[in-house]
C-alpha cells in the first residue's frame, strides 16, 4: 500500500499540536531519559516504540477507566487506548526530529460486526525510502506487534472480506472523528461504545 502524506510538507509531521504536545515537560523528560541510552535516530525510534508499547498498558487490557488523548497525559498517567498511545509515540518521535504521522485501520470482529477505527503511527527515519507504519497498541495473547522498518509487524492485518480497511492517508494531527470521541468520553467504557467506525 502506498502511504499518502495529507500535507506534502514533511516538516508538518514534526509540529506540536494540542494532542501531540511534544514541547510539554513530561514528554521532554521521557525523550531525555530515552536519549541517554539511545543516541541515533534508529535505535531511539525503536526504544521509544518499545517503551510506549510495553510500559504504557492499553487501558482496555488493564481495566483502567481513564481516557487520555494528549501525549503528556498518556506519559504521565501511563494509560491509553491505541489512539492515545499512537499520539504519545508520535510526540516522542517528533521531539527528536523524526517525522511522525498518525494513520488508521478499520477493523471488525471475526464475523465482520462492530467495525472500529484502530490507531497507528508512521515514521520516516533519515535516509529511509519512505514511511513505515508501527503499532504501539500493546501485545497480548494473539497480538504480537513488533517494531519493523522493512516488513510491517502490526497487531492486525486487515481482512477485506470483513470490510476491514488500511487507510493510506498520513495525518499531522489525530483525525477529527478520533479526537472528538476521545474528548467526549467521560470514561473508557463509554468510549468503547462510541469509537468511530469509519473515517
Amino acid at each position: 500500500m502506498e502511504l499518502i502524506q495529507r500535507n506534502p510538507d514533511l516538516t508538518a509531521y514534526l509540529a506540536a499540536c494540542e494532542a501531540v504536545d511534544h514541547e510539554h515537560p513530561r514528554v521532554r523528560e521521557t525523550v531525555t531519559h530515552l536519549s541517554e541510552r539511545y543516541r541515533d535516530a534508529y535505535t531511539y525510534a525503536e526504544a521509544a516504540y518499545v517503551f510506549v508499547r510495553d510500559a504504557i498498558p492499553h487501558s482496555q487490557d488493564s481495566g483502567d477507566l481513564r481516557v487520555t488523548w494528549r501525549a503528556s497525559d498518556v506519559l504521565e498517567w501511563r494509560t491509553g487506548i491505541c489512539y492515545a498511545k499512537s499520539i504519545a509515540y508520535a510526540a516522542l518521535l517528533r521531539a527528536r526530529g523524526i517525522p511522525a504521522a498518525l494513520c488508521y485501520q478499520r477493523l471488525a470482529e471475526d464475523d465482520g460486526s462492530r467495525p472500529a477505527i484502530h490507531g497507528l503511527v508512521a515514521l520516516r527515519l533519515p535516509g529511509a525510502r519512505g514511511w513505515a507504519r508501527q503499532d504501539v497498541r500493546g501485545n497480548k495473547p494473539g497480538v504480537d506487534a513488533q517494531f519493523s522498518l522493512d516488513r510491517e509487524r502490526l497487531a492486525w492485518t486487515v481482512r477485506p472480506e470483513f470490510n476491514e480497511v488500511d487507510y493510506p492517508v498520513l495525518y499531522t494531527e489525530p483525525h477529527p472523528a478520533v479526537l472528538r470521541a476521545l474528548k467526549a468520553a467521560p470514561d473508557r467504557p463509554h468510549l468503547w461504545q462510541t469509537l468511530p467506525s469509519e473515517l
